[in-house]
């Protein structure tokens, strides 16, 4: 039976309820980012009713928490928690991070050992979250910090112009899943390079040696050449050709690639070079500072208005590169359920824990939209009123369980609260 859940209610509560061990291939999550910010939407937990309100402080609830993470996994994660504020003089930055690392724990926990997880954050506590992260996951298993250009140019009013966000990759193992993707070439890296037309075809011409002397037949001259006398060798890049033909001698290989017109000898000097067409170039690799996917504008189509929601072409690239078809994606902080959608449409099971209603109603909204007619597309939503007892119940919950109830009855008929 094919995995499409939406649970709504603290993600801490579900995980440790609702999901079990080594059951998730890759995570993504996209948690606030202790910017200091109140945000205009209702997007946080029940202390934060009528806005997302990403400031934190040190409480009684926080030292339960801190207290129950000692006695778990080990009083060095409970210190190393306690002390970061009292060196940095930030209660909040403390109790924020007492806050993700208890869900981060959770995490580990439902992971396969083949399993990756990224997480999303910005400069404000990005350095913080990766040392809890190398403790919790194994500095051994960091494999990446992503930056990705998160808004336009602009001009702080003293400082560096803040554009970046941090996306820590991290997998259980030295066995995870990596499927190779590319990007497109810019406008001036295809003026730069390829600049060579041949029978309307664009080309760049690339080496044929590489560094470093050989006494095999890497080494030897050709063509009255000797790659020797310039301290390099014959190098072949089969990978770039795609042509089974290609002899595995380095000689052999250079005749048959003159013999089909793929070297280029240059109008002046006598060093050839190996034809790559554009046609046949799948890009250049995935690198990890993305600025090929812009942040989502104003108007942008797939915008619903809120606050962090992050394009869907950035999740489609995490999800695509460290999963298979078929493989559960989770979302623990599942805001408008952008990597639901990224997940259902490369073929993925996924899973989502959603804290506030309009949330869970946009999410809901958004893949019934997108995938209503699509054979077989169903999924369930946890955690909602069922009946009139659960309902009353919500519509009387405190803080403000009125705002609650209205949200939960507008979902009903496909409506968005203003």
């Amino acid at each position: 039976m094919t995995i499409r859940k939406l649970y709504f209610g603290d993600n801490l509560e579900i995980l440790r309820g609702s999901v079990k061990d080594n059951s998730v291939d890759l995570i993504y999550l996209d948690p606030p980012f202790n910017s200091q910010r109140v945000y205009n939407a209702y997007v946080g937990s029940d202390a934060q009713v009528k806005a997302f309100d990403d400031t934190w402080q040190w409480t009684p609830e926080t030292v339960a928490v801190l207290d129950d993470i000692g006695r778990n996994h080990g009083h060095g994660m409970k210190g190393l928690l306690g002390s970061i504020g009292a060196v940095g003089g930030n209660d909040g930055l403390s109790a924020y991070l007492v806050m993700m690392a208890a869900r981060l724990f959770e995490l580990r926990r439902v992971l396969k050992n083949t399993g990756s997880v990224y997480l999303h954050c910005d400069p404000s506590a990005g350095h913080y979250l990766k040392v809890v992260m190398d403790s919790i996951f194994g500095v051994r298993n960091f494999r990446n910090c992503v930056i990705w250009k998160r808004t336009s140019a602009h001009s702080d009013t003293k400082g560096w112009g803040r554009i970046q966000d941090y996306i820590l990759y991290y997998t259980m193992s030295d066995k995870y899943t990596w499927n190779k993707a590319y990007t497109g070439y810019s406008e001036g890296y295809l003026r730069k390079f390829f600049k060579h037309r041949e029978n309307g075809r664009v080309f760049r011409v690339g080496d044929l040696m590489a560094a470093g002397t050989r006494a095999g037949d890497s080494g030897k001259p050709w063509r009255g050449i000797d790659p020797n006398e310039r301290g390099n060798h014959w190098a072949i890049r089969r990978s770039f050709l795609n042509d089974p033909g290609v002899p595995e001698n380095p000689l052999a290989a250079l005749d048959y690639l003159d013999s089909i017109g793929r070297i280029y000898w240059p109008p002046k000097g006598k060093v050839p070079g190996l034809k790559r067409y554009l046609d046949e170039t799948r890009g250049a690799p995935v690198q990890d500072i993305i600025l090929d996917i812009p942040p989502l504008s104003r108007n942008a189509k797939e915008k619903l208005g809120f606050p962090t929601q992050k394009p869907l072409a950035l999740l489609e690239r995490i999800i695509g590169v460290s999963s298979n078809a078929g493989d559960v994606v989770l979302d623990p902080f599942c805001g408008c359920g952008t990597a639901m959608e990224a997940a259902e449409k490369l073929g993925r099971q996924w899973v989502g824990l959603v804290v506030s209603l309009l949330a869970i109603a946009l999410s809901e909204r958004r893949m019934r939209e997108g995938f209503g007619r699509k054979a077989g597309f169903a999924f369930e939503v946890e955690g909602m009123p069922k009946d009139l007892g659960s309902a009353r119940e919500l519509a009387m919950g405190k803080p403000d369980g009125g705002y609650r109830f209205r949200c939960w009855a507008c979902s009903l008929v496909g409506a968005r609260p203003v």
